[in-house]
This record gives structure tokens, C-alpha cells and sequence, in this order.
């Protein structure tokens, strides 16, 4: 099981980060409440890190081997364009 490289986003206020919350955990992941935690979901477990203001960084930290990060990080990137950032 390994990682995948970090990836930021931008744009994430309050309410976007408030929305991706509730995106994920109606997905069936584990988001703890916070600015910054650990997430899991899926056999996918990963950090992440809100600096208040606008920018969310997420760091997949183990993964199942079959499963591609590109995979992950498409299904995040769907979920912030969601929640309205970017």
C-alpha cells in the first residue's frame, strides 16, 4: 500500500470546505472535524490540511494497490468542483 503525491486546491472558503465536508462523508468517508485530519474511506486513508482561508492541501497517504491515484484524485477533484472550488 502506498501514498500519492500531494495535491492543493484553491478557492476554498469557509462554506466550500463546510460543503466538501458533507460531500464526503455522505460518500462514506471518515472526515473528522477540524481544519486538518486524518480522512478514510474506501481502504483510503489520507491527511489534509485547511489554512482557514483558501487553500486545502490532501495528501493520500495509503491506498490499495489496485487502485490508481489518478482514480482518488479525480473523485476529489469532482467533489471540490462540487462544492465550488477549484
Amino acid at each position: 500500500m502506498g501514498g500519492c503525491d500531494p495535491i492543493t486546491y484553491h478557492n476554498i472558503t469557509q462554506s466550500v470546505f463546510d460543503s466538501l465536508k458533507n460531500i464526503l462523508e455522505n460518500a462514506g468517508v471518515k472526515v473528522p472535524a477540524g481544519n486538518e485530519g486524518e480522512i478514510e474511506g474506501y481502504g483510503v486513508k489520507g491527511h489534509f490540511k485547511w489554512d482557514g482561508m483558501t487553500s486545502l492541501t490532501v495528501t493520500i497517504t495509503s491506498k490499495p494497490l489496485i487502485l490508481p491515484c489518478g482514480t482518488i484524485i479525480g473523485k476529489f477533484n469532482d467533489a471540490v468542483h462540487d462544492s465550488g472550488g477549484s
